[in-house]
C-alpha cells in the first residue's frame, strides 16, 4: 500500500503544476481537430479511448514498468535501452522532440530535487519522459502500479485539456470525459502489467497521421 509520503509525491509528479512543458503538447490531438476528425465530445472520447487502448497500453506503459525495475536495480545499461525502445516507437519528428524535451525538464528539475541519477540525462539524447518519471517513482518510493496510474492519469488529463481548448469543449463536459475514460485506467494498467517483453508494441495510425499533419499545420497552438 502506497505510504501518505508517497502518494503526495506522486501527487507532485503528476500535477500539471510540474515545470517540464507538457502543457505546450497536444500530441496530435490539434492535427486531428484541425483535420475534422474530432468535433465534439464523443468524438474525443473515441480518440482518447484509442490512444489508451491502442497506445499506451502495450507501448508507453509496459515500458514504464521495466524502466521502473531497471532504476530499482540500478541496471542504468538497460534503463538507457528501454527508453531508446520507447524513443523509436515515437512515428514523427515532433513527437520524438516531445519526449526529447520533457524528459531533459523534468531531469533537470530532479537534479534541483537532489537526485543525482537524473543529472546526466539534462541533455542525453536518448531522454523520455517516462524514463525520468521512473527514476522520480523509484526515489520516492512510489510502488510500480501506483507510478503507472499516476503516469497514465496525467497523460489522460493533459489530452482532456487540450480538448477543452480545441474542440472546444466546456468546462463541465470536460470534468465528465475525463470522469468516463478514467473508469479505463485500473484495467489498462494492469494489462500493461502483464505484457511480455516479446509483445510489446502497438499500431496507433491515426496519430502518426495527425502528428505528421501537424507538423506542416500554418496555424497552432501546441508543438505537437
Amino acid at each position: 500500500m502506497i505510504t501518505d509520503l508517497a502518494l503526495l509525491r506522486l501527487l507532485q509528479l503528476v500535477s500539471p503544476g510540474l515545470p517540464i512543458g507538457m502543457y505546450s503538447y497536444s500530441q496530435g490531438f490539434e492535427g486531428a481537430v484541425e483535420d475534422g476528425l474530432i468535433k465534439n465530445d464523443a468524438d474525443a472520447e473515441e480518440w482518447l479511448s484509442g490512444m489508451l487502448v491502442n497506445s499506451l497500453q502495450y507501448i508507453d506503459l509496459p515500458i514504464l514498468v521495466r524502466l521502473h525495475t531497471a532504476w530499482q536495480s540500478r541496471d542504468f545499461d538497460n534503463v538507457s535501452r528501454w527508453s531508446q525502445v520507447l524513443k523509436a516507437y515515437r512515428e514523427t519528428a515532433e513527437l520524438r522532440f516531445e519526449d526529447k524535451q520533457t524528459g531533459q525538464a523534468l531531469a533537470r528539475l530532479l537534479t534541483d530535487l537532489n537526485i543525482d541519477e537524473a543529472r546526466d540525462w539534462r541533455r542525453r539524447p536518448d531522454a523520455t519522459l517516462a524514463a525520468l518519471f521512473a527514476l522520480a517513482a523509484v526515489q520516492w518510493q512510489i510502488t510500480m502500479r501506483d507510478a503507472l496510474l499516476g503516469y497514465v492519469w496525467s497523460w489522460l488529463e493533459n489530452q482532456v485539456v487540450c480538448a477543452v481548448k480545441l474542440v472546444p469543449l466546456g468546462q463541465v463536459a470536460g470534468q465528465r470525459l475525463l470522469g468516463e475514460l478514467a473508469r479505463m485506467l485500473p484495467a489498462v494498467v494492469d494489462q500493461a502489467l502483464l505484457i511480455a517483453d516479446d509483445d510489446i508494441g502497438g499500431s496507433a495510425f491515426g496519430l502518426a497521421l495527425a502528428s505528421s499533419r501537424h507538423e506542416m499545420q500554418y496555424s497552432r497552438l501546441f508543438r505537437s
